[in-house]
């Protein structure tokens, strides 16, 4: 393997001098609910916006977050069927989904997390914030964050009604991805846009067949007064689940999920306030089977309600400097023949107030946010952000921030042979430190951080002697440390690393289930060449090792051939030197495999 690696970074480097120098364009990142751009703001933040997305020609959010280190995404099976996020060797019960903002986190389980990934062809961008992100975006962003924001509607001046296929492919194992969309346009007074997705396969093995429709409707109405957004989402999967659960040997594990999502947003401005509410909606279902054909053996359902409402206001001063704060409340219900019936009021109350001193070079942006859970009392978490301009070109920045996860409804009450919840867990506690430095020129972007967070009240499932049920409790305290550089060169070179290490502390306690396997050292690449005005290709590496000293090095690649106005078509090719991997459980992942289609511009 090492042999072939060598080989393509030759052929990088051969290339890579031919390739044309493009302007980087100018990025307004919404991490903090304010729009600031990207080279003023002073976080760990990476973006992929949507001509990034197009070049790379990956099918799915997961293959692109896989790209970005410091983001490791465990995969079981393919197209997003299922998979787990997790953030700087944080837990997938640990970061937070947004879509435009909106809070995406699942009452019942991390796993369901990623149910709502939007298809990349809706997608204008990704953020991806790293490290503590509670005090913006409350509980559950423990350690980090990631909010896709959707394209812009298209606007006419006419009354405008189109139907199109957007794209249609086939590839190994039976797959076929088709999309078809409808945009409505009256005036610019009422844009809409209906998009309707599919994805479907026999499976890479036995038992790891799929169906995934996803339905999404975005709205623009405009009025005298402003305008108001309306969007909503409806995904259905239908999977095999051969060793996603349980363990490698229950092959014959069945899962179906439907989630769903619905939100109304608008914005005023009065003289320097800005004033953004939103009220949103998202519902979970999962029904899992242990024996597909036979689901009398052992069944669960879950039916998963959240509603949000979230007042966030902006205040601008002359001096430059603003205050971000508002208030967040949602109320939560699940029902399910495992789990129980409960609900749970929760509301939020944050504020960060942003000075810009030493003529604008030193930036300082203290907060907090105070959470009351009806269960649980309260909580406080204050933080700060600084960030320093050595040049026009260059900063330091520096973070410092409690963070915190409350338990999900799993880990309080999930019950069967060989587990049981615990209705007195805590709530998860850290506090987070980094320290980074960021380069930007019309050709160069280079970022650097190291970071620490000291975790306590950690969940862990234990047990005294081999007879006893594994009981979920807070038992284990963690300490995480690493750093990470991201170099890219213009649009045509990324690469990145990011090291891990764990210190765990558990208590004296004769069995923990509990297994740490971050990815201790991760090096992602990735080579956009372009041939010709038609033709261009890329090419990826993903290189990991994880704490158990398992580690894989997979190379994909896309080709595109551009049609102009009219679209492309393309050609992927995955796992190129067929390395034999897992990325979670024990399940193996997909051999090499190929896909091609057509893809029709829509903007």
């Amino acid at each position: 393997m090492k042999e072939k690696l060598i080989l393509i970074l030759i052929f990088i480097s051969l290339t890579i001098s031919s390739q044309t120098t493009q302007q980087l364009d100018e990025v307004v990142v919404s991490d903090s609910k304010i729009n600031i751009p990207f080279s003023k703001n002073f976080r760990s933040i990476q973006l992929i916006d949507s001509k990034t997305i197009e070049e790379i020609g990956a099918r799915d959010v997961t293959e692109l977050l896989q790209l970005l280190t410091g983001i490791d995404v465990r995969r079981r099976g393919v197209s997003g069927t299922q998979a787990d996020l997790y953030i700087r060797g944080g837990g997938f019960d640990q970061t937070l989904l947004l879509i435009d903002g909106m809070k995406m986190d699942d009452i019942q389980t991390g796993h369901h997390t990623l149910n709502l990934l939007l298809p990349v062809q809706l997608i204008e961008r990704i953020e991806i914030i790293k490290g503590p992100a509670a005090r913006i975006f409350g509980q559950n962003a423990f350690s980090g964050a990631i909010n896709i924001i959707t394209k812009t509607l298209k606007k006419s001046n006419n009354k405008v009604v189109e139907i199109y296929a957007n794209d249609i492919s086939y590839g190994s194992y039976d797959q076929l991805n088709y999309s078809i969309k409808m945009r409505t346009s009256i005036e610019d007074k009422f844009n809409s846009l209906i998009s309707f997705h599919k994805t479907k396969s026999d499976g890479y093995r036995y038992n790891t067949d799929f169906k995934n429709d996803f339905i999404f409707m975005k709205n623009n109405i405009k009025s005298k007064n402003g305008s108001i957004d309306i969007i909503s989402g409806f995904t259905e999967k239908k999977f095999g689940a051969n060793g996603f659960y349980a363990s490698p040997e229950a092959v014959d594990q069945y899962e179906e999920t439907q989630s769903s999502f619905f939100g109304v947003s608008t914005k005023f401005k009065k003289e320097k306030l800005v004033v953004k509410p939103k009220l949103y909606w998202r519902r979970n279902q999962d029904e899992y089977v242990y024996i597909r054909d036979n689901p009398e053996i052992y069944r669960n359902l879950h039916i998963s309600n959240k509603i949000y409402f979230d007042l966030n206001f902006i205040k601008f001063y002359d001096s430059g400097s603003f205050s971000n704060f508002g208030i967040d409340n949602s109320q939560s219900y699940i029902s399910s023949n495992n789990l129980g019936s409960h609900k749970r009021f929760t509301s939020t109350v944050y504020f960060d107030h942003t000075f810009h001193l030493v003529d604008d070079k030193l930036i300082v942006s203290p907060g907090f946010s105070v959470s009351y859970f009806s269960d649980l009392s309260f909580h406080f978490f204050p933080g700060i952000d600084l960030g320093y301009h050595l040049s026009e070109k260059s900063k330091l920045y520096a973070n410092f921030g409690k963070t915190y996860r409350i338990p999900t409804y799993t880990d309080l009450y999930y019950s069967d042979r060989n587990t049981i919840g615990n209705p007195d867990l805590d709530p998860e506690h850290a506090v987070s430190n980094e320290l980074g430095f960021k380069f930007e020129n019309e050709n160069i972007q280079l970022s650097s951080s190291f970071f620490q967070r000291k975790s306590s009240n950690i969940i862990d499932y234990v047990k005294e002697n081999e007879t006893e049920k594994w009981r979920a409790t807070n038992i284990r305290n963690l300490d995480t440390k690493g750093f990470d550089v991201d170099l890219s060169y213009v649009k045509v070179l990324r690469i990145g690393y990011t090291y891990l290490f764990d210190d765990s502390y558990v208590n004296d306690i004769n069995f923990s289930r509990y297994s740490i396997n971050s990815l201790k050292h991760q090096l992602t690449s990735r080579i956009f060449l372009n041939y010709s005005k038609r033709l261009s290709q890329n090419l990826m590496l993903k290189y990991g090792e994880r704490s158990d000293k398992s580690n894989h090095s997979v190379v994909d690649t896309n080709i595109k051939y551009s049609l102009g106005s009219k679209g492309y078509l393309f050609f992927s090719l995955n796992n190129i030197f067929d390395e034999s991997y897992s990325e979670t459980n024990l399940v193996p992942m997909p051999g090499r495999n190929f896909l091609f289609g057509f893809i029709n511009y829509f903007e």
